[in-house]
This record gives structure tokens, C-alpha cells and sequence, in this order.
């Protein structure tokens, strides 16, 4: 170029080529401007034409040349902010050239070019706080570790030990019946190593552990869905009802052979139509007089049991639940054990077993239906610890209301409600370590002149994960407590242990549902292939969502035992007593809905943990009052309580939501009190506030409708949430390793 003062529009020539294609619209816009300008000679307008003809763009070589001519002068000199002073620099004039610079900046505006971040896009990786993060280790993760695994550090151990085996390679066959007997065989392995029957009384050969045993159904998560499933219906389902539910002659006879797989057997609850809805059950057990028999049938084809795991192919034996019968009178559901097949496993006469076939996920399960046909069982195996036919054919129970003993009965089997939300939480850690492992080693995009980032140093993808990682961390602290709970149960706790085990279920199983979905987006394409695992994960807990209990129905449950307290008051309590009663154990509220704490908005505030956990108490209990209003309103009215509480379920699932959400957090920040270790404590309370923060960003539109907040503070709290997740980053690795999932479970090839 002979016109040195020509190189000033160099930087335009390359923005405009650089993308491909230069439009007739820039064109003009260009040729304008170069002839708007005087003191350009028409020789150089010629030449200047000549670098925007769109039938003869510029060589390969040329566009490089521009760009590193524009690099080294940028290189150079650092302090460059725009277009015009790098056109300055780039003519040697710095600032004798053709054009001014207001008429850069309207040229730019013009051509839809933004400067400043041209500029940056130039500046070296070094300069770029996004390029430079990385991981770190900051802490001990075996701490970590020890702190999440308790004091079942021992079993859990053991477990993944076990299913680290070759033995325990993944099936990959598409055949289901292969499948179903690699899952049976990996059964009969945990047997050996007396891990089925660690919750059975140890004269029977049991381990007498609860404790242990849920850590083992946690641990074995890592693993195979199906195994976890199989080895539940095996000895939680079918060998816990015989323990829960029936009496020593019951554990004499089954136990043993049950926790050594001896005894194959179901647990044969649901059927066709009637799932939740326990007491509507119509298969029924009518006792016989003259041979002291009961009578197992299914009355009609909507009757049958439906989805019993290990019907299919292995079951032997089943605990079924049906009405009771005496005399013609309906004495309500009660469980009995009914003899499916015989050793060899050949069907017995009067059953009917259909296998359900391919499902959707979990199909190393031998999910099947079951039908009686007049099927006579010997009196004794009636599971009668709450209720029983005498030697003269009489109903007897120790608990004399007939409600009672129905929930009393159902409250034995709440362990399944505490085994499934733990496994769910085990398949969420196994979806955030392949994912986030991965996003580590990712890399996409890049300052200009430098090299590809890991896609986890970008914002949003932190914000899709990281928040999953920190609740997950919370989750298990919430189901560590409810385990404890379930463990120390008192009988007047029971009701409220059975509804938060309910309420956990749901909350662990639908968040499990969504980290999955989200760490399957998160990384692209391998996600979607089987050898990463987040299909087969996403597959098998998908049915989570649904079984031992339906979670929208179990939402409910809990949201009633939330308005049990009310129940009493609801003839007498005015807006003054439930304004009272929201206030009760908020006590800062009032202070924090003046218009100083709305919109306080400082860091010290927003990161405080009473700040949160008031803030979370008082949506709990705002909300659980105003059900309670509504629903006193509507009965008041005139409206049947039944149908009062139809109109009113979207509200009990915030209800039962918002008390969830309030454990789970208080249940955090009990945890991180107890941790000694100064590093381990500030990363877990970093988790905590990023788990805090992003269920009030969740909420904010409560939060702004009740006043709580105001715009200002909710905008600050997104802000928050988006640099704890940077603050998090550099941990996010460690923190998924101190889950320390076994390299062959997880077994996927980008999260090595």
C-alpha cells in the first residue's frame, strides 16, 4: 500500500471479509464514506474500491496479512480501546488520518460493528480472565469424602469394592432375557456377601443394620439401575414385608432363605387400577371356615397386580395385598404371602403371570402382572403382626380403628420411600461427574489469537450445572437426616417421619430427573451416546418419578400432614391467628419486609445463611397459611372438605414445596456447623449459598408478589448466583471426585 495513511482502513476491510460475506448494504455504506472524505485522491479511491469488490475478494494470504498486521499493533500497543486508535496507529499518523473519530464511531454504528469489543477480541489469552480458569485443588477431597459417607464409611466401601469386580462389567446385550439373568446373577453375588439380608434380624443370618442396608442400595446406584431394583423388590420389598408385617413364625420360615436368594419373591401391591390408591384395592383374601384357608382372587381383569418386579421370570413367591374377607364383611387391605411358582419355576395352578415386556428403562427388571384364580393359601400365611383370623374365624387387631391400622401397616414399608430418593441422588452425582469431568476437558471457542476454552469456564454452562451440583450436595445432607429420623422414630413422630419421606422422595426423584436432562444437553452430542451412561441413567430413574408413590400424589400427602396442625383451629382461626402463625417461627420477618431490607443488596447480606433460611421459613409458612385460608374460606362456604382440597392442590404442592426446600437447606447448614476443616467448610458453604440463592432466584416471583423483595434485591440475587458458580468452577471437578464413584461404574469415556 503506498498511501500509508490508506493501512487506517485495514481493521474494516478484515471485520467485513472475516465473515464471509460482505452485503451490498456494507458495500454502499463503505463506498459512501470513502467518497465522503476529502483529501483521498482518486488513485487511492480506486484501490480502496478494489479491497471492497464483492466479485473479487481478497486472498487467503491478504486476509492473514490484515489480521496480523492489526495483532502486532494491538500487541504492541496494549493501550488501544477502539477502531480509531487502532486505524490511527495502523496509518503511523496516529492521529493524521483521513477520518475523524466521531466519524468512525457513526461509521461503525452504521455497519453494526461494536469497537471496544473488537478490541478485546484481539487482546491475548493471557489477558482473558475466562480463558485462564482452570481447575484447582484446594482442599483434601478424601475429607470430602468421609464427611458424605458417615458412618457407613465401612459398607460403602465394601460395596464398591464388590461391584468393581469383572464380574460386574456392564451387560450390553439388547436381548432383555440376557439382561435379566446377568442382573440375577449380580444378585446372587450380593447374597454371598450377605449384603441383601443386612437389614434382617442376624438369628435369621442378617446383618441387623438398616442403616447399612440403605447405604448399600445408595452405593449400588453407582452401578446398574436394574441390579438396584432387582436387589430392592428382592430383599427390601419382598423381604422387608415379611419382617414389617408379619410375626416370628413368618421369619422362621422365609427369612433366611430370602436374604440368601434362596427364596425368590415379589411384592404385589399395584394394580391396573388402582396404584396410589392403596385402599381401593379389589384382589381379595377370603377366609374359609371349614379348612382355615384363605382365598386369593382377582375378580376381574382391571383387578390384576400390575408392574411386579421379579414376576415375570423369578418371583417364587409373593407378598399380596388385598381385602380381607370374613364372613362377607370387608375388613380393608391386608398382606398375605401366595405361592407363584415352584422350585423348577413352573408356574402354580390358578396364577397368571404375563410378562410386561420392553419398557422404557430398567429392563433387567422382570416387571410382570399376576392373576389369581381362586388360589387357596394356608391361614398361616396371613402376615398378621396387625391383624389376624383366630382359631373360631374371627378378625382380631391390636389396633382397634380401621384407619389406624391401614397406615400403621403402610408406615412399616416407608423404607422404600428413603432407599429410592437415595438411589436417585446416587444416579444425579454419576450425571454431574460425567458431565462435569467433561465440560473440564471440553474445549469450544476462545479469545481471538488464543486457543479454545473449556466449555466450563463459560457462565451459562456453570449456571446449568453447578446449581445441580449444589443442591445435589444438599439433597444428601436432607436424606442423611431423614434416614436418621426414620432410624430413631418415635411413634408419635411417625406420621410426620412418613410424610417428609414422602415429601424427599419426590423432591431427590424430580431433581434427579432434571439433572440428568440438563447434563445430558450440557454436553452435546456425547451425551446421547449410550457409552457415556446419561441415557441408561436418565432411562432407569425416569419410572422413579412414579413408583413407591407417584410424586405429584405423595406432594399432596404432605402438604395435608403440613395443614394437620390447622385442622383443629379451622372452625375458629381469623386472619389475625394465621397472620400469627406465619410469624411464629419467622421471627426477623416483619423486620426484613421494611423497604431497607427489600432492597438490600450488599454481598455480606445476600451471602448470609439466616438471611436465607428466613427467607425460605417465611415462604413456607406464607404460603402454608394461605392454604389453610383458602380451604377454611371454601368450607365455610359451604363446599365439601373433599372437594375444598381439589380446588386448592396446585397451592398444596407449593406448600408441600416450600417446607421441602426449607429442611433441605436447614439440613445443609446443620452439616457445614459440624465441619472442623477450614477449606472443606468454606467450599461446602459456598455450595450452600449457590443452592440458597438459586431456589430464591427460583422463586422470585413469589417473593416480589408478597413484597419480601423488591426488583433490585431479586436482580442482585441473579448476580449472585452467577458469580458464586464462577467462584465454584475451579472446585466443580474435586467436588464431584470426593463423591468418589468406582472408575468402572461410572465408565465413560469422556469422563476419564
Amino acid at each position: 500500500m503506498k498511501n500509508t495513511k490508506l493501512q487506517a482502513f485495514t481493521p474494516l476491510f478484515y471485520l467485513l471479509w472475516s465473515d464471509d460475506l460482505l452485503t451490498q448494504k456494507e458495500f454502499t455504506t463503505l463506498k459512501e464514506f470513502i467518497i465522503s472524505k476529502t483529501g483521498i485522491s482518486p488513485e487511492d479511491q480506486e484501490y480502496l474500491f478494489s479491497k471492497i469488490d464483492i466479485s473479487n475478494p481478497p486472498s487467503r494470504n491478504e486476509l492473514a496479512q490484515w489480521k496480523a498486521d492489526i495483532a502486532k499493533t494491538i500487541q504492541n500497543k496494549p493501550s488501544i480501546k477502539n477502531i480509531f486508535e487502532l486505524a490511527g496507529s495502523l496509518s503511523e499518523k496516529d492521529s493524521d488520518i483521513y477520518v475523524s473519530e466521531s466519524d468512525f464511531l457513526k461509521l461503525e454504528n452504521d455497519l453494526g460493528i461494536l469497537g471496544e469489543e473488537v478490541i478485546e477480541n484481539f487482546k491475548s489469552k493471557a489477558d482473558s480472565f475466562t480463558a485462564s480458569s482452570q481447575t484447582t485443588n484446594n482442599f483434601d477431597i478424601q475429607k470430602i469424602t468421609k464427611i458424605l459417607d458417615g458412618e457407613q464409611a465401612e459398607i460403602i466401601k465394601k460395596v464398591k469394592t464388590v461391584i468393581s469386580r469383572p464380574e460386574f462389567a456392564y451387560e450390553t446385550s439388547t436381548d432383555i432375557a440376557v439382561y435379566r439373568e446377568t442382573v440375577y446373577d449380580w444378585c446372587k453375588i450380593l447374597a454371598k456377601e450377605n449384603l441383601g439380608n443386612m437389614a434382617y434380624p442376624k438369628r435369621y443370618g442378617g446383618g441387623e443394620n438398616i442403616a447399612d442396608y440403605f447405604a448399600i442400595m445408595e452405593t449400588l446406584s453407582y452401578h446398574d439401575l436394574s441390579l438396584v431394583i432387582k436387589f430392592g423388590v428382592q430383599f427390601g420389598l419382598w423381604g422387608m414385608s415379611v419382617q414389617s408385617l408379619g410375626t416370628e413364625k413368618h421369619y422362621a420360615k422365609y427369612l433366611y432363605d430370602i436374604g440368601t436368594l434362596k427364596l425368590p419373591g415379589c411384592f404385589a401391591m399395584t394394580e391396573t387400577h388402582h396404584g396410589s390408591n392403596v385402599k381401593g384395592l379389589e384382589t381379595t383374601a377370603t377366609y374359609n371356615h371349614n379348612d382355615q384357608t384363605f382365598t386369593i382372587h382377582t375378580p376381574h381383569e382391571k383387578a390384576q397386580k400390575e408392574y411386579i418386579g421379579n414376576a415375570a421370570v423369578h418371583g417364587q413367591m409373593a407378598t399380596v395385598f388385598a381385602k380381607l374377607i370374613v364372613d362377607g364383611h370387608d375388613y380393608g387391605v391386608n398382606a398375605f404371602i401366595v405361592p407363584l411358582r415352584d422350585a423348577e419355576g413352573n408356574t402354580l395352578s390358578g396364577i397368571t403371570i404375563c410378562d410386561c415386556g420392553h419398557k422404557m428403562g430398567l429392563n433387567g427388571v422382570d416387571n410382570g402382572t399376576i392373576s389369581f384364580d381362586k388360589v387357596i393359601i394356608p391361614k398361616e400365611n396371613m402376615l398378621d403382626r396387625f391383624a389376624s383370623v383366630n382359631d373360631k374365624g374371627e378378625f382380631e387387631s391390636p389396633i382397634p380403628s380401621d384407619n389406624r391400622r391401614f397406615f400403621t401397616m403402610l408406615g412399616t414399608l416407608v423404607g422404600g420411600r428413603i432407599g429410592i430418593p437415595r438411589s436417585a441422588l446416587a444416579a444425579a452425582k454419576s450425571g454431574l461427574t460425567i458431565a462435569i469431568r467433561y465440560s473440564d476437558q471440553r474445549r469450544q471457542f476462545g479469545p481471538e489469537g488464543g486457543s479454545e476454552v473449556p466449555i466450563l469456564n463459560y457462565r451459562m454452562h456453570q449456571c446449568r450445572l453447578l446449581p445441580y451440583l449444589a443442591k445435589t450436595y444438599a439433597v444428601h445432607f436432607a436424606l442423611q437426616y431423614l434416614t436418621k429420623r426414620f432410624l430413631n422414630k418415635t411413634e408419635a413422630e411417625m406420621q410426620e417421619i412418613e410424610a417428609l419421606a414422602a415429601g424427599m422422595k419426590s423432591y431427590s426423584t424430580w431433581s434427579t430427573r432434571d439433572i440428568l436432562q440438563e447434563c445430558r444437553e450440557a454436553i452435546g452430542g456425547k451425551g446421547y451416546l449410550s457409552e457415556n451412561r446419561i441415557d441408561a441413567l436418565k432411562n432407569d430413574t425416569e419410572i422413579y418419578t412414579t413408583f413407591e408413590g407417584d410424586n405429584t400424589v405423595l406432594m399432596q400427602l404432605v402438604a395435608k400432614n403440613r395443614l394437620s396442625e390447622f385442622r383443629k383451629s379451622f372452625g375458629e382461626m381469623g386472619s389475625l391467628g394465621i397472620i400469627n402463625y406465619v410469624y411464629e417461627n419467622a421471627k426477623t420477618a416483619i423486620a426484613e419486609k421494611n423497604p431497607i431490607a427489600t432492597r438490600r443488596t450488599d454481598e455480606e447480606h445476600l451471602l448470609d445463611d439466616q438471611f436465607h433460611i428466613q427467607a425460605f421459613i417465611h415462604r413456607e409458612k406464607t404460603i402454608l397459611a394461605s392454604a389453610a385460608r383458602r380451604i377454611k374460606k371454601l368450607v365455610d362456604s359451604g363446599l365439601e372438605p373433599y372437594d375444598a382440597f381439589n380446588v386448592v392442590q396446585h397451592q398444596m404442592i407449593d406448600v408441600a414445596e416450600a417446607y421441602l426446600e426449607r429442611v433441605v437447606l436447614e439440613q445443609f447448614q446443620f452439616a457445614i456447623q459440624a465441619i472442623e476443616d477450614v477449606k472443606i467448610k468454606e467450599i461446602l458453604t459456598k455450595l450452600n449459598q449457590l443452592y440458597a440463592l438459586a431456589q430464591i432466584e427460583k422463586n422470585k416471583a413469589w417473593y416480589l408478589e408478597d413484597g419480601y423483595m423488591e426488583a433490585v434485591k431479586t436482580k442482585a440475587i441473579r448476580k449472585m448466583v452467577n458469580q458464586l458458580c464462577w467462584d465454584i468452577r475451579p472446585d466443580a471437578v474435586a467436588l464431584v471426585n470426593a463423591f468418589d464413584i468406582p472408575e468402572s461404574c461410572l465408565a465413560a469415556p469422556i469422563a476419564v
